[in-house]
């Protein structure tokens, strides 16, 4: 039996497992569990798995799967509830931590309240512009005008890595945008050699952007870190926010506070949903 925590980070979930006191190996073929676990009729339901492993060179090291199996380099609201989840369960009492991942190290700062994390500040990192690293098919740097024709319409792209490929899009409305039709289509355009997560994104003031995500591997979730950031960085070079202060942004599971100043920072808050355990033999 093995044992998961479900957390979520402004609606973004995922199911958690503690590697720390195992091999990781011992959790066995993780892109097909990824997929089972994830299945939200037949299986505990989620945007996908996260293990949390121990670290040669850093505090902790995070492993992430989408739904569809695949491994991803990072996920921002992710990597918050691996904050809360080692402080909270006494993997530690640090509150400054550098978390290994695939996208690079994360470093984090928890915010705590009465014995336990509330919100979790992220360094994510510098934002990736070079269009090989992203990666995307242009030959712009940094791409701010790329432009795909999807069904009956066509959108002008601003493309960023945070660890992951993420392009970004304004739309009119955002709320009556139909992400489904058009996000399956743009994940998988041709100018995205390793698909793309995709942001539609109105602009509502100088300090506030309204976002929906469509997530490569997992379709529309209810937030995106490295999107967010992506999108506060987007939003700077092409001038539609103020450069250098925090940008608050909307999403359907909350709100994220972003700031660019050559590193990007996120805050915001993580949960723990429930617990239990799950027999691996069943999964086979």
């Amino acid at each position: 039996m093995i044992k998961f925590t479900k957390m979520q980070g402004l609606g973004n979930d995922y199911v958690y497992i503690d590697c720390t006191q195992m091999k990781e190996t011992e959790v066995n073929d993780i892109s097909h569990l990824a997929k089972i676990i994830s299945n939200r009729h037949f299986g505990i339901g989620s945007d996908g798995l996260i293990l949390i492993c121990k670290s040669k060179t850093e505090d902790f090291k995070m492993k992430m799967f989408n739904q569809d199996g695949t491994e991803a380099e990072m996920c921002g609201n992710g990597i918050r509830c691996v904050g809360k989840f080692v402080y909270d369960k006494g993997l530690t009492t640090k509150t400054n931590l550098r978390i290994e991942t695939l996208a690079g190290v994360k470093e984090l700062k928890l915010h705590i309240k009465d014995g336990e994390v509330e919100t979790v500040t992220v360094d994510m990192g510098n934002p990736i512009f070079n269009p090989i690293d992203i990666p995307v098919i242009s030959k712009e740097n940094p791409v701010k005008d790329l432009k795909i024709k999807a069904l009956d319409k066509e959108f002008i792209f601003t493309c960023i890595s945070m660890g992951n490929p993420h392009a970004i899009t304004i739309v009119d409305n955002v709320d009556n945008f139909d992400i489904q039709k058009y996000g399956s289509i743009l994940e998988i355009d041709e100018h995205f050699p390793k698909k793309a997560n995709i942001e539609f994104i109105e602009i509502l003031d100088r300090n506030t952007v309204k976002m929906r995500v469509w997530e490569r591997g997992a379709g529309e979730t209810l937030a995106c870190g490295t999107g967010a950031s992506a999108v506060c960085v987007a939003c700077t070079i092409n001038g539609v926010v103020n450069e250098g202060e925090d940008i608050k942004v909307k999403l359907l599971g909350g709100e994220l506070n972003i700031k660019w100043d050559d590193r990007v920072y996120m805050t915001g808050a993580a949960k723990i949903v429930f617990e239990g355990e799950f027999d691996e033999r069943k999964y086979k």
